[in-house]
């Protein structure tokens, strides 16, 4: 197991569109960073134009991967902001990290990706961008849940008939949208909250965090 400070950890990227310089760009949130410093991991952005994802990966040989927020999926009904680049990169990052059992955390988006990738689907969602909700929360399956106040800024949602099967909930909402599931058996976990949004990290995120990428989650 290598030292968390030792880690390299691959980052999915946002995809915008800046039509008054006729640029395509691929970003990042700063708050990644400063989050990515807190865990003292190694952070590598990976760009959305790459024509063999697989060979670059090899080279950069990453220990684990994030899936970050923005963007609809583009097959999405009425989507907006979407990036065809984007999905296909993040479905050929999460064939590559299944086929060698790599560790993925998905947020926001990124659980949604990672829904999908399993032949999950989604639920358009009302009223959710920017509010506050109360979450409940067992990543270990003991039945010892965490209740806490999350931020949520997405429009497409989980529920238990649209959960992929490989998939189990660890965290719910008061109205049973899922917040968070895990795979039941590669070190995958997708959470709906934004951690590197909060003022001040939460430490139950860091801790979740620190486990899924450092493979200790199972």
């Amino acid at each position: 197991m290598k030292l968390l400070g030792n880690m390299r950890i691959g980052i999915t990227q946002r995809v915008e569109y800046i039509t008054a310089y006729e640029e395509v760009r691929d970003c990042l949130d700063q708050r990644w960073s400063e989050l990515m410093e807190a865990l003292e991991m190694t952070m590598i952005p990976i760009p959305n134009s790459l024509t063999n994802i697989e060979e670059w990966l090899d080279g950069m040989k990453c220990d684990a991967f994030i899936l970050t927020g923005g963007n609809d999926l583009a097959h999405l009904p009425d989507a907006n902001n979407i990036s065809i680049e984007r999905d296909n990169t993040e479905m050929s990052l999460l064939k590559y990290a299944q086929s060698r059992s790599l560790p993925v955390l998905g947020v926001c988006r990124g659980f949604q990706v990672m829904n999908v990738f399993f032949d999950g689907q989604l639920n358009r969602l009302t009223g959710n961008i920017g509010t506050m909700h109360t979450v409940r929360i067992s990543f270990d399956g003991d039945n010892k849940f965490e209740e806490r106040d999350v931020k949520c800024f997405h429009e497409w949602g989980i529920s238990k008939n649209t959960l992929a099967k490989q998939l189990s909930p660890c965290a719910l909402d008061s109205e049973g949208h899922i917040e968070a599931a895990r795979h039941e058996k590669l070190n995958w976990l997708g959470i709906m909250w934004h951690p590197e949004r909060e003022e001040t990290f939460h430490t139950s995120d860091l801790d979740i965090i620190t486990k899924v990428l450092n493979g200790t989650l199972s």
